[in-house]
């Protein structure tokens, strides 16, 4: 256990720093090397992770494609300076429909995808409008919070998700059906806590007069308008594949690669710099990291985890449901929701609850918000933030993250 847990911590210090600027991808792949070399995992345990993590990983690399053309084209502006107008200057309905956008961004096309799209637009539109730096936080923290708040509703809308529906063979359908509530609950529930906690740094009237008309945003509106279509043929083809039980990267990585096909041909994007820019250092990050965290399931951690599980479990749906979504939380906090969706997932399979699942996902979905290194949209989000000149302290980020989060998973958790 300690060899286990000492490659682990390690690995996830390189990943969370980068010292001389070491890609987090880089960073995992070395750890999951040295567990190898080293005997805390074997090859076949190897090949078991790439089972569980390849759907996962290949949709998100097509899930951020698709966002990184439609940004391209205009798409994400247009809406972010519609939601703008629709505000008519008024700072709390700007401030919830902010969220809300975050909200929708996040849902359709991820909680990475938001922080890497929405943010430095979102940014650039609270400069324009000449806000003061602390109102320019509280909007920035509010997006940020609402990119993994929201992160529930679909089976690609987080990693998490997919690894999870995954393992326990929940389908696309089944999973909407259980986690739509929740997710409604959410968006709620953090629009009422961020209120409270950031209010005094919203401002009541905000010149929009300033902001360009949001048809400006847009490059080639033909292609605008055949997004719409796109995307909802798109969503319909997610429930068709949940009828066949086709992986949920055919859609997601399909979908991504055909858009970028037909905005190519409208010569809106230039392909190679789109296929160039996507992160796929989070192809090795998963990968990597999840064989370094396999080695803590052999070292014995899943073993006691599922023994607190099992206990819980035995109390009622109520006290199961809220511990291990706590459990989780607490867990993604401190050590990071990628690897803790894992091993909570491995501690989970025993234990005749699927409730529990669905648990674990809220959790991993909103714990990590509590530190800046919970999970990897809120490293990109701040990354972004840092080379747009906007620095958030860890003191800062955490201070907030532990007011708001417990009573929003409190609350989401209830609901499920």
């Amino acid at each position: 256990m300690i060899l286990a847990s000492l490659i682990f911590i390690v690995t996830l210090i390189f990943v969370i720093w980068q010292p001389k600027n070491l890609q987090i991808g880089t960073s995992a792949v070395l750890g999951a090397i040295v567990a190898l070399v080293l005997g805390v995992v074997s090859f076949s345990d190897v090949l078991v992770v790439t089972n569980i993590v390849w759907d996962a990983t290949l949709s998100f690399i097509g899930i951020i494609i698709l966002s990184m053309v439609l940004d391209e084209i205009g798409f994400f502006e247009w809406c972010a300076l519609k939601m703008a107008k629709f505000s008519n200057g008024n700072g709390f309905k700007m401030f919830v429909y902010s969220i809300l956008l975050g909200a929708f961004v996040s849902a359709l096309f991820a909680n990475d995808g938001a922080a890497l799209i929405l943010t430095p637009i979102l940014l650039a539109k609270m400069r324009i409008l000449k806000l003061n730096m602390k109102s320019i936080i509280a909007f920035l923290l509010a997006g940020g919070f609402i990119s993994d708040s929201a992160s529930l509703p679909l089976v690609f809308s987080n990693l998490t998700n997919i690894v999870t529906a995954n393992y326990f063979n929940i389908g696309f359908s089944e999973y909407i059906s259980n986690m739509f509530l929740p997710f409604v609950v959410s968006v709620i529930a953090s629009i009422v806590f961020l209120w409270i906690i950031l209010r005094k740094d919203i401002p009541k009237e905000v010149d929009i007069s300033l902001l360009k008309d949001p048809s400006t945003a847009i490059k080639n509106k033909t292609l605008f308008y055949i997004s719409w279509v796109f995307l909802a043929v798109l969503l319909a083809g997610y429930f068709i594949g949940d009828m066949y039980d086709l992986p949920v990267s055919v859609f997601a990585l399909g979908g991504g690669i055909l858009f970028l096909i037909i905005a190519t041909l409208f010569k809106t994007v230039k392909p190679k710099e789109i296929i160039k820019e996507a992160p796929w250092q989070v192809v090795w990050f998963s990968i990597g990291l999840y064989i370094v965290v396999y080695g803590l399931k052999n070292a014995g951690l899943t073993d006691y985890l599922t023994v607190i599980l099992k206990d819980l479990s035995l109390r009622g749906d109520t006290i199961a449901i809220v511990g291990t979504g706590f459990i989780s939380a607490f867990l993604s906090a401190i050590m990071n929701n990628m690897p803790t969706v894992m091993i909570m997932d491995i501690a989970l399979q025993d234990i005749p609850n699927q409730a529990l699942a669905y648990a674990n996902i809220i959790g991993c979905n909103l714990g990590p918000k509590m530190t800046p290194f919970g999970s990897l949209a809120t490293l990109l989000w701040l990354h972004v933030l840092a080379k747009k000149g906007v620095n958030i302290s860890f003191a800062q980020y955490s201070k907030f993250g532990f007011l708001i989060t417990p009573p929003v998973l409190l609350i989401v958790l209830l609901a499920l």
